[in-house]
C-alpha cells in the first residue's frame, strides 16, 4: 500500500480524468486542473469513482 493519506481525480482542460496522490494536488494549484474529487481513501476507491464519472460523461475515457 501507499503511504499517501488519500487520492484524488483530477480533471484536466482536455476533459481526462487522473488519479493522483493528496500530496501532488494539496501541495501546489495547476491552472489545468479543471475540477478536482475527493480524497479517496484508497487508489480503489478513486478508480471506483473515476468509472462513475466517465459514465455521468464528466470525464472523457483515457
Amino acid at each position: 500500500m501507499s503511504d499517501s493519506p488519500g487520492w484524488y481525480i483530477i480533471k484536466r482542460n482536455q476533459g481526462n480524468c487522473d488519479i493522483v496522490p493528496s500530496p501532488q494536488v494539496e501541495s501546489q494549484e495547476d491552472s489545468n486542473i479543471v475540477e478536482r474529487w475527493g480524497p479517496f481513501s484508497s487508489v480503489e476507491d478513486a478508480i471506483a469513482r473515476r468509472v462513475g464519472l466517465i459514465r455521468a460523461g464528466k470525464c472523457k475515457p483515457i
